[in-house]
């Protein structure tokens, strides 16, 4: 932390600055925001002034940190085509492996009869210019036009069905790999669905939610597409240049193969320079592309903050901003691709004049026939299809390559939250669950710890309530109990067992929490109640709605317990919200149940009903109550006042209120019948400014 204090006395105005000559100075070292970008001012009842320029050090979870998606390495193009094979030739599923073997048959098939077309139409051109091979020149009882015609047609209808047996074995083997690809989307899409919710609490609140979709979305169809080009577009087309070259060599003569050759090695590395030089303008693409989703999302997400402030232009702007970013790099896009068409299909066209050339000149010699000239003039064209095909297919695929880039880098993510090796299952007989901190230290950010030496015991079927000011460390301990976060040092204990040598699925299985802020999905009512434990029967749901005060409610809507929430439960109101996630921590019927302000959203009369219904629900239940209002929680067997991340008193209500301390303030600050004394309103301002400066970044909004 980089801090910097001036203090002046402005009671002793001889030797230190006056205030108004303070406040001067103050505001022309804040004009430059670049090197005081965070510099607060405050006066304490001695009117001392501190200024306070520094680094942020705090840490707000569910804040957006606007971190762009990113992952922990760049894969090579030789890694990435292997991960993708692995998906391509799974191990446990040998009907997969069937259907490439049988496609790879059928394109092999494919192949050959496309290759025999360009002799076949020579052989066909040559019957009707008198130039007919000796093996298909029959004998028949009739004239030799006559045989000539017969052999012709038998020529053309071979010729007819090379071309549909060459294409019958395309759609084929289109066909029977369509499972191949279509599976291998699916798993390394369930695969990345999975790791993502194996990695840890800070990497999704860093998270931008638009651009992860998208990226996402992009490497699986890139995937699918790397896939098919590979297997029947670049292997195929790199075989039949092949083939052509060698038919060329054996049947026109080598010249003409080098001609082939020279001409295909021109158009590869205009091709591969081009490409390279353009993708850069995907690579922008994209970025504008993500950037422009993630803030739609986010706009969207707020609509009612937007209504709110009548900031609908403004967001549209913002919104145009990175659409106008898209549009400028696709127009760069297109404008390359023109130049590389061009250059793709001049040096064709210049391969072409030369075989052509070479083919007229040998029929002017006498060594070749009008057929040979066709069947040069058709070999060229033949391979010019799948080589004009293989110029967008390789720009396709590297495009392919650099959306799974993104996307299978996500799976080089290490999660920081892992099982033992020998992790042990937790077992609980009943309801018999104690929980214990020992000495327990963590923080979000290691310049600001949030526990200091926290201790704390939840003993086995008692109700424990935990209160504090806001950055006490309450939501903290929520988060360490289940996991989410790692202690840096000292034990979280359920029953005796470390909780790092427990298994994530059975810690988890048997804790039931009703959050703070109750984010549904986007689905009916029934859904988000069955969804605390979804083997639930009907009847067992509507009766966790009855004890949660929400069945009544939900009768009186459209459609019942099918009525859309709509997103993040949007339609309901926070009371409802509550209700619902009250409902399925209710229905889960964990020994261990966390509520974190449970009715912080509710009216009094509400709030009275579910806290009746609460106390049937947690009798002889281990319940730990995180609260700010302290009428909910006087009947607790113990509440913990938490200070600087320590537990400051412990006792039940009554004894914590003879005790007189922190607690005893906080219960006379809500009691309306409390005796508190009056403080004046300078004491109360001097307060809010002591407060302020306890604040680790000035902002009167930070609860760190």
């Amino acid at each position: 932390m980089l801090q910097l204090r001036f203090i002046s006395s402005l009671r002793n105005s001889s030797n230190i600055l006056k205030s108004q000559s303070f406040y001067r100075n103050f505001s022309s070292l804040t004009k430059s925001p670049a090197r005081f970008r965070n510099v607060s001012l405050l006066l304490n009842k001695n009117k001392r002034a501190v200024v306070q320029v520094f680094k942020r050090t705090c840490f707000h979870p569910g804040a957006s940190s606007q971190v762009p998606l990113q992952a922990s390495g760049k894969l090579t193009g030789y890694q990435l085509v292997q991960r993708l094979l692995k998906y391509v030739w799974p191990k446990d599923k040998p009907e997969i492996k069937r259907r490439v073997l049988v496609a790879l048959s059928l394109l092999v098939a494919a192949k050959l009869a496309n290759v025999s077309v360009p002799f076949l139409l020579r052989d066909v051109v040559n019957y009707y210019n008198g130039k007919a091979p000796e093996f298909l020149k029959l004998t028949f009882d009739g004239s030799p036009s006559q045989t000539i015609f017969t052999a012709g047609i038998a020529t053309c209808i071979a010729y007819g069905l090379a071309r549909a047996t060459s294409a019958a074995f395309n759609e084929l083997r289109n066909a029977v790999f369509a499972k191949v690809a279509q599976n291998s989307v699916r798993s390394i899409s369930r695969s990345i669905f999975l790791h993502l919710h194996s990695l840890d609490l800070s990497f999704h609140l860093n998270r931008q939610t638009g651009a992860l979709s998208k990226a996402i979305d992009r490497g699986t169809r890139g995937m699918s597409f790397v896939l098919s080009s590979l297997i029947f577009n670049l292997i195929p087309t790199a075989v039949e240049i092949g083939m052509v070259s060698a038919l060329f060599t054996g049947t026109l003569g080598a010249e003409f193969a080098y001609m082939t050759m020279g001409s295909i090695g021109m158009y590869g590395v205009a091709t591969l320079g081009i490409t390279r030089w353009r993708t850069k303008f995907r690579h922008q693409m994209n970025q504008a592309d993500n950037d422009a989703g993630n803030k739609a999302i986010d706009s969207l997400i707020n609509y009612e903050t937007v209504k709110y402030f009548n900031n609908e232009k403004f967001e549209a702007d913002r919104y145009d901003h990175f659409l106008k970013k898209y549009e400028g790099a696709s127009l760069k896009t297109t404008s390359s691709l023109a130049l590389l068409n061009f250059t793709q299909n001049a040096i064709f066209s210049g391969a072409l004049i030369g075989v052509m050339c070479m083919a007229g000149n040998r029929i002017a010699a006498g060594d070749f026939t009008i057929g040979d000239l066709i069947l040069a003039n058709t070999l060229l064209f033949q391979l010019s299809i799948p080589l004009n095909f293989l110029g967008s297919v390789y720009r396709e695929v590297r495009q392919g390559l650099v959306d799974m880039n993104q996307m299978f880098s996500l799976l080089t993510l290490k999660p920081k939250i892992v099982e033992a090796e020998n992790a042990k299952k937790l077992q609980i007989t009943g309801n018999d669950i104690t929980l214990k901190f020992e000495n327990v230290h963590f923080g979000y950010l290691p310049e600001k710890q949030i526990l200091k030496g926290l201790d704390l015991e939840i003993p086995a079927g008692k109700k424990v309530a935990i209160v504090g000011g806001s950055g006490s460390g309450k939501s903290t301990i929520v988060r360490l109990l289940y996991r989410l976060y790692d202690t840096e040092s000292g034990d979280v204990r359920i029953n005796g067992e470390e909780t790092r040598q427990l298994t994530l699925d059975s810690l988890r299985q048997n804790i039931s929490i009703v959050p703070q802020d109750s984010v549904l999905f986007h689905d009916t009512i029934y859904y988000n109640l069955a969804y605390g434990r979804p083997s639930a029967s009907k009847e067992e749901v509507i009766e966790a709605a009855k004890m949660a005060d929400l069945h009544e409610s939900v009768l009186r809507m459209p459609n019942g317990y099918e009525t859309l929430v709509g997103e993040r439960g949007l339609k309901l109101s926070g009371g409802e919200k509550q209700r619902v996630a009250i409902a399925r921590a209710i229905l889960k019927n964990a020994p261990f149940v966390i509520y974190d302000e449970a009715t912080s959203s509710l009216d009094a009369i509400t709030e009275s009903n579910i806290m009746k219904a609460l106390k049937g629900a947690v009798e002889r239940r281990t319940s730990l109550f995180i609260a700010h209002r302290l009428a909910t929680i006087v009947d607790a067997d113990i509440i913990y006042v938490l200070e600087n991340g320590k537990v400051a008193e412990k006792g039940s209500h009554f004894d914590l209120l003879a005790q007189d301390g922190l607690y005893a303030q906080l219960w006379r600050s809500q009691n309306i019948h409390g005796v508190a004394p009056k403080k004046s309103k300078q004491e109360d301002d001097d307060l809010l400014l002591e407060l302020d400066l306890d604040k680790c970044c000035g902002s009167s909004s930070c609860n760190r």
